[in-house]
């Protein structure tokens, strides 16, 4: 819509567009509104929409994306989750045990995740594990420390849902849902998530490619929930060495190809806890707009990831380091 355009000219674009059975989706940006159709384009060429008042032009997307794609949204999205602002210049952490093994861990983890300015305590109540036989979650049990943790610290709380039923009893607890990598492409969960009004973490999936990631995410906006975060977390390549290879490219490609906000999870993307600083410090300069790192008390004993987890005084290099750089990058790009 043109700059100046009324309210009236803009609410009769979107009934002119409804009622030939077309989808809308409104973007207010700072100087304009865009109307987003979703539908049969061959409909939509018989509207002559161009010719309506307060119309400056209409642009026929290329990509089959739609929702997620910059052509949709030229402007960087911004999730709010209950107050704390990720995108659009925002720089947030999130940090915590993968698993959460018991009340006084998980009570423990939250007071240094907050102590090192981490803004979301992550931990997992369910695990989707490779074996049968490794540690699998404490459930609801697990959810309800998660929710204590938030009371006694503020922290916002994420966490992973793995399947649908499970995604109405996760979001009585969690401020932010987590899909995760083997999840990715798990389509039914995705619609559900989408049915939500939870904002939703999508991680990248163990082998998927850009393409791949952002039309699981269109899953999710396509249900109605445009509250989407994705998160790289690394691929799957010949490597041995690291966990996953860590695909820092995936952030400036997703800066060009979409206005979804990206996080970078430095802990699964290389498996060894002393690459997380170097990588967390590397996602920063591509340009990401937060972290996932793992964090436990001990290490040593966890029951999930432990190779991968910071001690609470790495933690806490990790997190001056991030911070300064991320103001300096922020200063820097006023």
């Amino acid at each position: 819509m043109n700059t100046d355009a009324t309210a009236k000219e803009i609410k009769d674009v979107i009934e002119r567009v409804q009622s030939v059975g077309l989808q809308t989706h409104i973007v207010e940006g700072e100087s304009k509104t865009i109307v987003g159709v979703i539908g049969d384009k061959n409909i939509m060429a018989t509207l002559a929409i161009d010719a309506m008042n307060g119309v400056e032009k209409s642009v026929a997307i290329s990509k089959s994306y739609k929702l997620v794609s910059k052509e949709f949204h030229p402007t960087p999205s911004i999730v709010d989750v209950d107050g704390v602002k990720i995108g659009g210049g925002n720089f947030v952490v999130m940090a915590g045990p993968c698993a959460v093994e018991s009340r006084e861990q998980l009570l423990e983890s939250a007071k240094i995740v907050k102590a090192g300015g981490a803004q979301f305590l992550r931990g997992g109540a369910y695990k989707p594990r490779t074996s049968p036989y490794a540690f699998q979650g404490l459930e609801t049990e697990g959810l309800k420390f998660l929710a204590e943790a938030r009371e006694l610290t503020g922290l916002k709380i994420v966490t992973e849902v793995t399947e649908v039923e499970a995604v109405e009893t996760v979001s009585k607890y969690a401020d932010m849902l987590q899909i995760g990598a083997r999840n990715m492409q798990n389509f039914s969960l995705l619609k559900e998530a989408g049915r939500g009004n939870k904002p939703v973490l999508l991680k990248r999936g163990l082998a998927a490619t850009i393409n791949e990631w952002l039309h699981a995410a269109e899953y999710i906006l396509s249900e109605g929930n445009h509250n989407v975060v994705l998160c790289e977390r690394g691929i799957r390549t010949y490597e041995e060495y690291t966990r996953n290879t860590l695909d820092l490219s995936a952030v400036a490609a997703m800066k060009h190809l979409s206005h979804l906000p990206i996080i970078v999870d430095p802990s699964h993307g290389t498996g060894k806890w002393r690459m997380v600083k170097p990588m967390a410090m590397a996602a920063v300069a591509a340009g990401a707009d937060g972290l996932m790192i793992e964090v436990h008390p001990d290490p040593s004993k966890a029951l999930s990831d432990g190779p991968q987890s910071l001690t609470p005084e790495n933690y806490q290099e990790v997190m001056n380091s991030v911070f300064k750089l991320a103001e300096f990058i922020k200063a820097e790009n006023l």
